[in-house]
Order: C-alpha cells, then sequence, then structure tokens
C-alpha cells in the first residue's frame, strides 16, 4: 500500500526520455484498452478558447490503472513568443492525492504513436515488407520507431515536402534502425508498393495529401493528422476503400475530423464499418479483422493514452530515482 505522506512529484521531459521504452507503453495500452472501461471514465476533450488564448483538457480514468488524471495543454497568441506547453496531473487511487505532475511534451508523443503501434499489430499482417510514411517530423519519427518495434519492417519509403527534410530524415532513420530507408519525390511514389502507410502529416493549404488509388490491395492505412474539423489529411478515396476503420476515439474521429466530415458530405457510408480501440483490444473485432482487407486506423488522441503513458513513466522514474520531489504540499479537503 502506497505511503499516504510520500510527496507529490515532478517529472521532467528528460526524466520522461530517460525512461521510455516502446515495447513497454505498446504493451499498456493494448491492456488498458483490452478491459472494459464505463464511458463516464471517459469523457470527451474539451477546449475553451478566449482572447487569443486555448486551454484543451483530457481526462481519464483508465480501468483497472493505479493512476487517473488528466492532460491539459494551452497557449496564448498574445505571448512574445507563443508556444504550448503541456503537463498531465496525476491522482493516486491508493491515498486520493496527486500523485504527480509529468511533463507531457514528450508523453503526447510517445503515446500518439505507441497507440497506433498498439493498434497496427493487432490489424496489420505479421510481415510487412515495406512502410510508406508521409511526413519528416516529431510524429513521423516517433511512428517509424514504434511500429519496428512490432513489425520487422525491409523497407521505410518517405515523402515530405521540403527535399532536404525527408533526405535528412531518411538517412537518420536508417542509421537508427538499421532499414534501408529511401527518401521519395511524390507521396505516391512512397505509397505505391507499401504494404503499410502512415499519414503523419497534413498538407499545405489543408488538402489532402493521400489518395485511395495508390493504395495497393491489402495495404493497411494509418492516419494521425487530421484531429479536428478544419484540418484534412487523407481523401475520401481512402475512407471509401477501407473496409474497416479502427478509432481511438470513435465519435471524435466520426465526428469532429475534417477527413470523415469530407467523406460524410460527399455521402460515403462509414459508420457500420467502424470500430473503437477498446472492440479491437477485447477480441471483439476478431472475425472482421480477419476477413477485412483494407484496414484502417486513425487516431485523434485520448486522455486513455496520456494517463497511461504517464503512468507508466511515473513508475519508472520513481524506480530510477529520478522523479523530483516537489518543495510544497497541497492541501486535503475532507
Amino acid at each position: 500500500m502506497a505511503d499516504p505522506d510520500t510527496p507529490s512529484v515532478f517529472v521532467s521531459g528528460e526524466t520522461a526520455r530517460a525512461v521510455f521504452q516502446w515495447p513497454d507503453a505498446i504493451k499498456a495500452l493494448q491492456h488498458a484498452y483490452a478491459q472494459q472501461a464505463d464511458p463516464v471514465a471517459l469523457p470527451p476533450r474539451t477546449v475553451a478558447r478566449g482572447g487569443g488564448a486555448w486551454l484543451r483538457t483530457l481526462p481519464a480514468l483508465p480501468p483497472g490503472s493505479r493512476y487517473f488524471g488528466a492532460k491539459l495543454m494551452g497557449m496564448s497568441a498574445t505571448a512574445p513568443a507563443p508556444g504550448a506547453e503541456y503537463v498531465i496531473v496525476l491522482f493516486d487511487r491508493e491515498t486520493s492525492r496527486i500523485a504527480a505532475f509529468v511533463d507531457a511534451n514528450m508523453v503526447t508523443a510517445y503515446r500518439t504513436a505507441a497507440t497506433t503501434a498498439a493498434a497496427l499489430d493487432r490489424i496489420a499482417p505479421a510481415k510487412v515488407d515495406r512502410l510508406a510514411v508521409l511526413g519528416s517530423g516529431l510524429e513521423a519519427a516517433m511512428h517509424v520507431r514504434a511500429i519496428a518495434s512490432v513489425r520487422d519492417l525491409s523497407e521505410i519509403a518517405i515523402f515530405s515536402p521540403t527535399p532536404a527534410k525527408r533526405e535528412a530524415f531518411a538517412a537518420s532513420i536508417q542509421e537508427e534502425l538499421g532499414v534501408t530507408a529511401t527518401a521519395c519525390a511524390s507521396p505516391e511514389e512512397a505509397v505505391r508498393e507499401s504494404g503499410l502507410v502512415l499519414a503523419a502529416a497534413r498538407s499545405q493549404g489543408e488538402r489532402p495529401i493521400l489518395y485511395g488509388d495508390w493504395l495497393r490491395d491489402g495495404a493497411v492505412v494509418a492516419s494521425i493528422g487530421s484531429t479536428v474539423p478544419e484540418q484534412r489529411e487523407i481523401d475520401i478515396s481512402v475512407i471509401e476503400r477501407a473496409d474497416l476503420i479502427v478509432c481511438d476515439m470513435v465519435e471524435e474521429v466520426l465526428e469532429e475530423t475534417g477527413d470523415m466530415i469530407a467523406a460524410h458530405e460527399a455521402g460515403i457510408e462509414f459508420h457500420d464499418k467502424s470500430f473503437g480501440l477498446f472492440d479491437l483490444m477485447s477480441g471483439s473485432l476478431d472475425s472482421r479483422v480477419q476477413a477485412a482487407r483494407n484496414p484502417m486506423f486513425k487516431s485523434v488522441g485520448g486522455g486513455l493514452q496520456d494517463v497511461v503513458v504517464a503512468g507508466l513513466i511515473l513508475t519508472k522514474a520513481l524506480e530510477a530515482g529520478l522523479a523530483l520531489p516537489l518543495p510544497a504540499a497541497f492541501e486535503t479537503k475532507r
């Protein structure tokens, strides 16, 4: 049993980097999503806006988890140098106290990629010859590492709009993972012969960057770049092509992302082939997964992912003696 007098701690981004491991995070997320969850324990995100500032909150009480809490992120556009900062506040079920504040910048990148890998580990073929990556930023880099931890990749084809960036990304990934990585001149070139396609970069002007007729039969798609109504990443032809769509947050994906809104406006029906990660991890979709020829995973991110991964990082940081005790205590209301 936890000591109720244990001080709250702070876990820095540096510490998160030091203790994080992809297999542990992926397994933790698969375990969390395999359990029955009460919808009221996982409410949708909220966003407050006003005066040039915004604050987003993602709360979660993951089933079976010691920790529960919320991620907060905010930014003021009127600041001299605007930038978003992220923090996850974790409460301890065993003590009912605030256990930790976790710098969530890296946690956000880790949890997004680990969730995608957790899903692909269930819906992608056991052998994937080539991975196409559309994007060369932080999310793309994290996703390549996460996917490589669940599948043996023989080749990675990379496209992003800036030649220097995609070439540098290909060189760094090849050196890090020991897998042949090629910079491609167009997204179609990257996608054409790939069995697994990751869309991790919205195009300029919010025009789709991936089209269905580029995809070979049997290719699995993961899309993470369209998370609000104003954003576009994949064409409606990709959604029409998919015979199984797995979503991390079903309602938010289907009703609040620009890609799905565009598909709905074009008359494409997708609700009857869309399911959640809880369905996938519990095994209730096994027959559909086996029958699916062109499955897709689409993500907007959720509080459960943040809290599960932050809780894992907190546990490892405490074990390693890297968590910093806060110099002050919180008052407890009884």
